[in-house]
């Protein structure tokens, strides 16, 4: 197979990239202002869930050459929205490989890993076979949320419940879901009111009541905050706002500065009614337990927080 030099503009689904060595790595938060952030979030944030890369080719077979980690990493090829193969990579091997493409021109991306990050050296496809820039031109949404978001415990990259949703709904996804820290910073709401987008979502609460990070006279006017910085520069664009899924432990059980789950719900559809009373209609309420209730957390919901990999496939259909 030939090396192809990897673009940088062949990265979707990222915020930055950082430049190595011969390899570029991406980033869901600007990497050079890295040090403004919380250390977790920063190390969450080089993780590359939703990441993937992008071009169009003619070759039956092709892959990625990256640096090696001391951990196994899943990828996934997709084509036209379907999966077509997930490739596992052993700790220390540094090239993944997909042989099960169709003859003809085709735009293919490559998933990457949603709980590891990726530092790609080349484009792998076979000799002779073209490999061109296939820029993504589909509506672009943007998402936020917690753990749940980032989906480390997913089959793999692209059934995460944000891809699988991204993909049944034919748009661009930038999944900015990070593990343990979604708790409305500021500089990720500015992340988010510089990134295009046609559609945003924020799936709030279940950190903040984990870390009794906001308590009940902070946490709806924070959210409002955050979603007034958005709006600074997507005024209409729509923007949805959902309250946490299921989690029986946490349901009617206050955690340190007396939230719980109940009032948190109750607290996310009152600031988004008090937005759209102050004129904004685009933005809308929807309740975490239509989208993954009671019916699920025998089958799902092995710890009482986290879906397991079939949670986020219903999680992702629903959605």
């Amino acid at each position: 197979m030939q090396e192809v030099p990897i673009r940088s503009e062949w990265f979707e689904g990222a915020v930055s990239l950082e430049a190595g060595d011969g390899w570029p790595r991406p980033w869901r938060l600007p990497f050079e202002r890295r040090r403004l952030y919380d250390d977790v979030l920063v190390d969450r944030a080089g993780t590359s869930a939703g990441v993937r890369v992008r071009f169009r080719t003619d070759a039956r077979r092709v892959g990625l050459a990256v640096v090696p980690l001391d951990a196994p990493r899943s990828f996934d090829l997709v084509v036209g929205n379907e999966l077509i193969e997930t490739a596992l990579l052993k700790a220390g091997e540094e090239t993944v490989r997909f042989e099960r493409l169709a003859e003809g021109s085709k735009v293919v991306e490559v998933w990457l890993p949603q709980a590891h990050a990726v530092a790609v050296r080349t484009v792998l496809a076979d000799r002779g076979a073209g490999v061109e820039a296939a820029p993504d031109r589909r509506r672009r949404w943007v998402t936020y949320g917690s753990s749940i978001t980032h989906c480390g415990g997913a089959h793999s990259p692209a059934r995460t419940w944000p891809a699988i949703a991204a993909r049944r709904g034919n748009v661009h996804l930038t999944c900015l879901g990070f593990g343990g820290n979604c708790h409305l910073d500021p500089l990720v709401a500015a992340v988010i009111r510089d990134l295009p987008a046609d559609m945003i979502s924020l799936k709030v609460g279940v950190n903040i009541y984990g870390s009794a990070s906001l308590s009940e006279r902070t946490f709806w006017p924070n959210l409002a905050a955050f979603a007034q910085i958005i709006r600074e520069k997507h005024p209409t664009t729509p923007l949805a706002v959902v309250s946490a899924i299921i989690s029986p432990p946490r349901e009617t059980t206050p955690n340190a500065v007396g939230l719980t789950l109940v009032k948190m719900r109750q607290q996310v559809r009152a600031a988004v009614e008090r937005m759209r009373e102050l004129g904004d209609g685009n933005v809308r309420y929807f309740d975490g337990l239509e989208v993954f209730g009671p019916e699920l957390v025998d089958p799902c919901l092995p710890d009482g927080l986290h879906p397991n990999a079939e949670g986020y496939e219903r999680l992702g259909e629903n959605f």
